[in-house]
């Protein structure tokens, strides 16, 4: 088991898996198969996720600068959207060639 998982799984005994997995984005089912290590998706994604919401891991992201790599993957999964303009600027530029944006994960493993 990894540090990442290890920790994880630390401060899901602090509280517990559902609340990990909410502050995550994530479904505390995908939290579970993790510990177990029986995951079979991304989880490059899953520990930018744990670790941007609990390390304040953070990225420069080309629209919004510093940011958390949870949020940046918020933004990488975010449908396009034509009624906000930064909705927009994200959606391009993680698309666009952004070094952060994992193009396998369509965010299906999250809630």
């Amino acid at each position: 088991m990894t540090n990442w998982i290890k920790e994880m799984a630390a401060e899901c005994k602090r509280s517990s898996q559902r609340k990990v997995a909410e502050k995550m984005g994530y479904s505390a089912t995908v939290i579970n198969m993790v510990l177990k290590g029986g995951y079979a998706g991304d989880l490059t994604a899953v520990k930018q996720a744990f670790n941007g919401v609990f390390k304040n891991a953070t990225v420069q992201c080309p629209v919004a600068g510093e940011i958390r790599t949870d949020q940046c993957l918020k933004h990488q999964r975010a449908s396009f959207s034509a009624h906000n303009p930064q909705s927009i600027a994200f959606y391009k530029a993680c698309r666009a060639g952004c070094p952060h944006f994992l193009k396998n994960d369509g965010g299906s493993n999250a809630k």
